[in-house]
């Protein structure tokens, strides 16, 4: 009877020190696992606190009263992601376009010699944003004017709350982006000023092709 109980005794001896053995190979996996939840999580709300202020600038931005007043309307962004986020650098970015099919286009040059050669002496593209050089966007920076579509852009950069990063061999900073595209009221005449420009020195005037 003595023996038996002295192997009961001995058995939950050895369970209580597999199950620390256990825990000891599988808790920093599970910490790991609850830290990159809780980081994932806080990189969402980031995100949302972000599109948010970027939504209602945006459609701020609209409005007559504030086309010359856009640092306000930036400096509204950046208070409402500082007060959450207190130490992350927010920056800004504007691009107009004439209508909501440009975003993102290109200038296109035209192969007026059809020698095969986009951009030599001869050729031509119409500048629609009237730099004098053939872009691979067709967007002028800034906020346009009547009527235009604007592309606001505002990048968030931020450390991350818990090591979990340096676990994984990422990077302490995270880079979170927000847009919106509207179209300016139409408070004054649309004042497009395109031109058609033609190659003279064989440059190719720019990127675009």
């Amino acid at each position: 009877m003595m023996r038996r109980l002295v192997s009961i005794r001995r058995l939950g001896r050895n369970e209580r020190a597999n199950v620390v053995m256990e825990f000891a190979l599988a808790g920093p996996f599970f910490l790991l696992l609850v830290m990159g939840l809780f980081d994932y999580t806080w990189q969402m709300y980031a995100n949302q606190v972000l599109q948010g202020a970027v939504s209602n600038a945006a459609r701020d931005a609209t409005l007559e009263g504030n086309a010359g007043n856009q640092s306000a309307l930036d400096n509204a962004v950046k208070r409402q992601v500082q007060n959450v986020f207190k130490n992350a650098d927010v920056t800004f970015k504007r691009k107009a376009y004439e209508s909501f099919d440009k975003i993102g286009d290109p200038e296109v040059m035209v192969d007026a010699n059809n020698n095969g050669i986009k951009g030599d002496k001869g050729d031509y593209f119409e500048d629609l944003n009237n730099n004098g050089t053939c872009d691979d966007d067709v967007g002028t920076d800034g906020n346009g004017g009547a009527e235009d579509v604007v592309l606001y852009t505002v990048k968030m950069k931020f450390d991350r709350v818990l090591p979990v990063w340096s676990m994984l061999g990422q990077p302490k900073e995270t880079t979170l982006t927000a847009t919106a595209v509207l179209r300016n009221q139409p408070y004054g005449a649309n004042t497009s000023t395109s031109q058609i420009v033609y190659i003279t020195d064989g440059s190719g005037g720019g990127t675009c092709v």
